[in-house]
């Protein structure tokens, strides 16, 4: 569910009109819901609470300091994926030890970051990350908290591009080589053993490749147990979908049930790492028809936003439905482009969307995930504004950027 809704043929956020909003800021930007996102967020978290557990919001999915900060205050943490998004994350006020750090690159400026911000866990992909790890904690004199990422080789019927827990996919650690990886950091002074990880992709429709992987990480800490080697904590990610067209994801309830059902017995504290599932539907991009364009073959709608504002339709063929920020009474097939010089640069592609004309608004729903934060300054375009709502106000949670921001840092040299 989400708080975007027409009252009187228009589009509000909230209690709030979208075109009132535009009027102030200008377009394009993106505009967030505040109760949507609490209401996601306690959903999600509230599934497990009768289970140990901490849910740490996935900060690549949306990494406004204004959204972090939203889930702090409700008892989140975070996943981070850099030292950019730990940076961001503590900025935000993220406690460090709600904080935990995935990702496949690590470098060892960012491992020492981490270390000194005494984050939660770090979630190891590879044995050479574990080593320069370990050096990095030992040149520190201190000691570092990890779980090996594992990957459990399981399906996770999703666009190739998300998976992430396929045998072909680059992260994690094989599960038939993970128990030999345990052993020898069990023999690292500088390493704490406290849990494994998994995370098997993005926008997954379908409890039962969670399910699948839970059933080989169960078996696995069992011989770890078994080995002596102590785990408190199993770190599950992310990706369960939203529904952007016609998708029927489970709800996060179903979810937990089925993972709780799984984990009967395990004794763990159990992280969670949800990102689309609680930003998705809580976010749309607001743009502006330019020219309404009919060709001999199909017509297009050119607006001012473009592919570097959101990636997603041109990287994945995602779909994002467009609708009308006033209710139209007439719809035409169309493609919603931009004004980046790429054919792929399109929001929408064949689709059924408001008949609009020049100067009219649209909203592009769905668009708080990988919206924002996938964005770039391709074409030399500022990044957009941002915008959150709660009730019948609304806040700017970040400023559109200026052609100085575009050079900021560059320089011309003298006599080179």
């Amino acid at each position: 569910m989400h708080h975007f809704s027409y009252q009187n043929g228009e589009l509000c956020a909230e209690d709030v009109p979208v075109a009132e909003i535009a009027a102030q800021v200008g377009t394009p930007f993106y505009l967030y819901s505040a109760a949507t996102l609490r209401r996601h967020f306690a959903a999600f978290d509230g599934a497990f609470a009768g289970q140990p557990h901490l849910t740490c919001f996935a900060v690549k999915s949306c990494s406004n300091l204004a959204i972090l900060n939203l889930f702090a205050k409700m008892g989140g943490g975070a996943d981070i994926v850099s030292g950019g998004e730990l940076f961001r994350a503590l900025k935000a006020g993220v406690p460090p030890q709600r904080i935990v750090y995935s990702g496949v690159g690590k470098t060892e400026e960012e491992m020492r970051f981490a270390l000194e911000s005494g984050i939660l866990l770090f979630n190891v992909e590879s044995e050479q990350e574990l080593e320069k790890l370990r050096d990095a904690a030992r040149a520190l004199g201190k000691t570092a908290p990890v779980s090996l990422r594992v990957n459990p080789d399981v399906d996770p019927k999703t666009h190739a591009y998300i998976s992430t827990g396929l045998a072909k996919n680059k992260f994690g650690i094989p599960i038939e080589r993970a128990e030999a990886v345990y052993l020898a950091a069990r023999d690292m002074d500088e390493i704490e053993i406290r849990g494994v990880s998994c995370h098997i992709g993005s926008q997954l429709t379908d409890v039962s490749p969670f399910v699948e992987s839970l059933g080989k990480l169960k078996a696995l800490i069992g011989r770890l147990r078994a080995q002596g080697i102590g785990i408190s904590h199993l770190d599950l990610g992310g990706g369960l979908g939203i529904r952007y067209n016609q998708e029927e994801p489970p709800p996060p309830a179903a979810y937990a049930e089925a993972v709780l059902a799984e984990m009967a017995g395990l004794e763990c504290t159990l992280i969670l790492e949800p990102g689309r599932v609680i930003v998705g539907n809580a976010a749309i991009l607001v743009t502006k028809v330019l020219f309404a364009k009919e060709g001999p073959v199909k017509k297009f709608l050119v607006v001012d936003a473009g592919m570097n504002d959101l990636a997603r339709p041109s990287l994945y063929g995602a779909f994002h439905a467009v609708l009308p920020v006033r209710q139209h009474p007439e719809t035409m097939k169309a493609d919603v482009v931009g004004p980046i010089c790429e054919t792929g640069d399109f929001l929408a592609r064949d689709q059924e969307v408001p008949a609009a004309r020049p100067g009219e608004l649209l909203a592009v729903m769905s668009a708080g995930a990988y919206g924002f934060s996938m964005s770039s300054n391709y074409n030399s375009r500022p990044r957009v504004a941002e915008v959150l709502v709660r009730g019948g106000g609304h806040r700017l949670i970040r400023a559109r950027e200026t052609f100085d921001d575009l050079i900021r840092g560059e320089a011309i040299p003298d006599n080179f």
